[in-house]
């Protein structure tokens, strides 16, 4: 079974606050794609919570080769940053990035208690955005004359064919969107009929 599905979220959550020992966890989930999306919600988070001691956070992107990052921004090592990765991976989310931010509130909680706070922030603002299920789709262009126009549209009828992006000019192109599952034997639909022209585009 090829797994063509992932976990992501589609907008930033609802910010939760979780409380232990005086200290106070404002924890945040935003929809990220890139490393600069995610410098710009912490830096926003920096803005919003200028007095807070530590902005402790979690990212993971992609969705088949998975890049991730954890930072204890200042906590000590692996107390933070590990266990709100540790949530990402239990709700099996990906393009996400978690954080936690910390105001300190007089008493230390030990590396136990920072790992046990820092994991409860990382769940409640995962339970609290909503996660959704998308389809790994690969993407194809079709080139083709307005003569073949019939042929083209009667496959992508039957076979349900999400069309993102069409340019009608001296002929016609089309970007079709397709689950990766079916991706090949959609290919090969098109790629027997005659006088189409049909690539991968990354």
């Amino acid at each position: 079974m090829l797994e063509d599905v992932y976990k992501t979220i589609e907008k930033p959550s609802e910010e939760t606050l979780f409380k232990v020992k005086g200290s106070k966890f404002f924890g945040y989930a935003f929809p990220v794609l890139s490393e600069d999306d995610v410098k710009e919600c912490i830096e926003k988070l920096k803005k919003q919570h200028h007095s807070a001691r530590h902005w402790c956070y979690a990212y993971q992107l992609g969705i088949e080769k998975i890049r991730f990052r954890a930072n204890d921004d200042g906590e000590p090592s692996n107390s933070a940053g590990m266990p709100i990765y540790g949530q990402i991976q239990s709700f099996e989310v990906t393009n996400v990035l978690v954080v936690s931010v910390r105001y300190f509130g007089g008493t230390k909680l030990g590396v136990g208690g920072l790992i046990s706070a820092y994991r409860t922030s990382a769940q409640l603002v995962l339970e609290a955005s909503d996660i959704l299920e998308k389809t790994i789709n690969i993407h194809y262009k079709l080139t083709f004359n307005y003569d073949m126009m019939n042929a083209v549209q009667r496959i992508i009828k039957e076979k349900q064919i999400e069309i993102t992006n069409q340019k009608l000019e001296m002929n016609c192109e089309y970007i079709i969107s397709i689950r990766k599952k079916e991706a090949d034997s959609i290919f090969k639909v098109f790629d027997n009929l005659y006088k189409v022209e049909i690539k991968v585009l990354d």
